[in-house]
């Protein structure tokens, strides 16, 4: 092909070497993995004789060879469409199957689209799928997806390790070192990504026990595109294309291997949230959440597992701390598994910590069994048998004022903190809430004055973002300009750090606030942050408290349609216990529409459900911050 012949006295190589020096041509050389040491040989000999060669080499991993520059070549962009490079890939491939094949409907175009997505944009298997269209619909390939080795085959006139899928992953699994082998297969137990430390910890039940050796392995599957790193967090983080990790685990189910691998996993998670928890009682606090969000489907798997297989110790610790770190970054999926474990921890030392988390399932709109929870969480805690950390024995105080009650509120915050267990602060800020929302006295601010040089001393931002929030609503009357600097310093901590539920409620009370004495614009700004991000969480208890600060703000604005409908659905205990104005505002309301208008838009907003009254808010707010640029 390049008209070069063998030279007398010279290998192949040498002949090719020689014969290219001096001239100036690219060479290509394709799937160089098959033959890769060879290949190298080459490619080395015909450099150190020509400086004016260029070669460009595809493979499966590097050659090693001097001056190689690397270019990953990724999957397929899989976007959220039909119109991606994977779904484009799809299409042709399926007209070459079936002639005049389209995507039919809205159905077909998202069942192509999830295709692509789930086969990690791999071209084979992209190909592989699309073939199936001869006799089976994109929805029905779709949802078989779960079976992918035994549905991903194609014609068998094609190269050995293209006719399935299976066989694609196969010929590089089988190229691989044993010890690589057995590190993949123990990767596979991890679900989205995991860090060297917790390769580290499945690997040594593997008998691989110096962490050096498992970084080493870890560099020759990222090496042999087995596995992906990604630096843009500053630490690596490996994760494993799905069709890789699924056949990787049959490998281990195979080898028996797959229990010692599953409870190697969940125990390491178990073992390292107190560290993490540790790190969370710190000025590093960001980095405690960032790892919650990384890890939280490893930490869901973890769980699954270790309450499956009766391992309460582990199931109560992974659901108490991914539940208390979730709280503060809203998520509140955990409660599920709080509550999920309560049921066998009878008499556990996590019991009580496990019933003042479960007290925070009013945030989703379970108000009832969030009272039960607080009830049996300070019945457990009068006991003096339980311990619960940080302090936190104040938080089922929030299930009795979502009720309407913050006189119990305060009972129970008082009753702890006689108790001398407020070791950051957060029941004291509990009870500063509740008495204010209990009515305005002295008590409050007197409480309110000292807390936050309290909170500091414990320098933990989430512990302080608290504190401020307190002081800013107990003063936000009397001492405006203290309260608006105390919410604004507590806001912006609580974005440094990635506290998304201080965030929340700062930006709830700030909208009050600037709706009220400040600038009307800002308001409408931090309404769609705080009605945003409660919604997003699913906090459909609380997302009631913006919506009625900004039913209040329409009124006094002359929007009264857009007001009476936010107040039909924003009218809520909550609401009523901590926000007053919103009854003046009604009776406004009832007065300037009239009483049977007024009963017409509150009940069509009553009957929304919290996604649409999102979307109403958000076009309302849109169209007032129009109205207000323009005066």
């Amino acid at each position: 092909m390049l008209g070069i012949t063998q030279q007398a006295g010279k290998t192949v190589t040498q002949s090719v070497a020689t014969a290219l020096e001096g001239r100036v041509p690219l060479l290509v050389f394709d799937n160089c993995e098959h033959v890769r040491d060879a290949a190298a040989d080459l490619i080395e000999a015909i450099l150190a004789g020509s400086t004016t060669v260029r070669i460009l080499a595809t493979s499966r991993e590097r050659l090693e060879v001097p001056d190689e520059q690397l270019w990953s070549v990724p999957s397929l962009d899989v976007g959220g469409s039909v119109v991606s490079a994977a779904g484009t890939l799809f299409v042709e491939r399926a007209q070459s199957v079936a002639p005049g094949f389209a995507p039919t409907d809205a159905q077909d175009a998202a069942a192509i689209a999830e295709i692509c997505r789930r086969l990690d944009g791999i071209p084979l298997a992209i190909e592989l799928a699309a073939s199936r269209m001869a006799s089976m619909t994109p929805i029905e390939v779709r949802d078989r997806l779960d079976h992918r080795f035994r549905l991903l085959v194609g014609s068998r006139r094609g190269l050995g390790r293209h006719q399935t899928l299976r066989h694609a992953v196969a010929w590089s699994y089988d190229h691989l070192s044993d010890a690589e082998k057995a590190l993949l297969e123990r990767c596979s137990v991890f679900a989205g990504g995991f860090d060297l430390q917790s390769a580290c910890a499945v690997a040594a039940s593997a008998d691989t026990h110096d962490d050096y050796e498992v970084l080493d392995l870890l560099d020759a599957l990222v090496g042999k595109s087995l596995l992906i790193v990604d630096r843009l967090s500053g630490r690596s983080q490996f994760s494993m294309l799905e069709t890789i990790r699924e056949f990787a685990e049959e490998q281990l189910v195979t080898r028996g291997q797959a229990l010692a691998g599953r409870t190697a996993h969940s125990r390491h998670f178990a073992q390292r949230l107190p560290d993490v928890a540790a790190v969370w009682d710190s000025p590093l606090q960001a980095e405690a959440y960032t790892w919650l969000t990384a890890e939280l489907a490893n930490l869901r798997l973890a769980f699954r597992w270790t309450a499956d297989n009766n391992d309460l110790d582990d199931a109560a610790s992974i659901a108490t701390w991914v539940g208390f770190l979730g709280f503060f970054v809203n998520r509140f999926e955990p409660l599920t598994w709080v509550e999920e474990a309560i049921e066998r921890a009878v008499d556990h030392p996590k019991l009580a910590f496990l019933h003042v988390l479960a007290s925070q399932c009013y945030m989703t709109g379970r108000v009832q069994e969030a009272i039960r929870y607080a009830d049996e969480a300070a019945r457990l805690l009068a006991t003096d048998r339980y311990e619960v950390p940080f302090g936190i024995e104040g938080w089922p105080s929030g299930a009795y004022t979502s009720s309407g009650h913050p006189e119990q509120s305060v009972e129970l915050c008082r009753t702890q903190l006689a108790l001398g267990r407020d070791t950051h602060t957060l029941t004291l800020g509990c009870l500063v809430l509740a008495l204010t929302i209990k009515g305005p006295c002295n008590e409050a601010e007197q409480l309110a004055d000292a807390l936050i040089e309290s909170a500091e001393a414990t320098r933990n931002p989430a512990a302080l973002c608290y504190a401020l929030l307190a002081y800013g609503f107990t003063f936000r009357d009397t001492n405006p300009a203290s309260a608006l600097a105390a919410m604004r310093r507590g806001l912006r901590i609580a974005q440094d750090t990635g506290n998304r539920n201080s965030e929340t409620h700062l930006a709830a009370v700030l909208c009050r606030f600037e709706a009220k004495y400040g600038d009307p614009l800002s308001a409408l700004d931090y309404f769609t942050l705080a009605i945003h991000n409660h919604h997003e969480a699913g906090n459909t208890t609380l997302i009631s408290t913006p919506l009625a600060v900004l039913a209040v703000f329409f009124d006094r604005l002359g929007r009264y349609e857009a007001a009476a409908t936010i107040a039909g659905f924003a009218f809520h205990p909550i609401t009523e216990a901590s926000f007053p104005e919103l009854r003046t505002t009604i009776s406004h309301l009832r007065d300037a529409l009239g009483d049977h208008a007024y009963e017409s838009f509150s009940q069509s907003g009553a009957a929304m459900t919290t996604a649409a009254m999102a979307t109403y808010a958000y076009h309302q707010i849109d169209q007032a911050r129009t109205e207000l640029q323009a005066r």
